[in-house]
């Protein structure tokens, strides 16, 4: 568990000092929400929904996997070569410390006059 997200039950430390980088980057967030919805996905469908290019999803991909959120298995489906992206338990485990965070976020702006 990183640092900030130990501190997300202090009530001393503002929630958006809990999002984490890696996740909250716009199309990763994108990426782990898709995936948790669905579970697994290939990589043109991540491109098609995201309108992404190869280079871009595969780059964040990447970035993903390489912090344990997501698996990525290379394949066939019949003849044509295949890239799969799973979420990991730790991938859903992020996403749902980053929606917490993001939910109280909310939570306190709706509290202030005039919003």
């Amino acid at each position: 568990m990183s640092r900030r997200a130990a501190q997300s039950t202090d009530p001393r430390v503002h929630p958006a000092m809990v999002l984490d980088d890696v996740v909250h980057q716009p199309t990763r967030l994108g990426i782990l929400t898709l995936l948790a919805e669905t579970g697994r996905a290939d990589f043109p469908y991540l491109k098609t929904t995201l309108d992404l290019t190869d280079g871009n999803l595969g780059r964040h991909l990447e970035v993903l996997a390489d912090h344990g959120l997501i698996a990525i298995t290379k394949g066939y489906e019949g003849k044509r070569p295949r890239t799969w992206a799973e979420i990991t338990r730790i991938g859903r485990e992020a996403l749902a410390t980053q929606i917490a965070a993001m939910r109280q976020i909310v939570e306190r702006v709706e509290q202030l006059p005039g919003v």
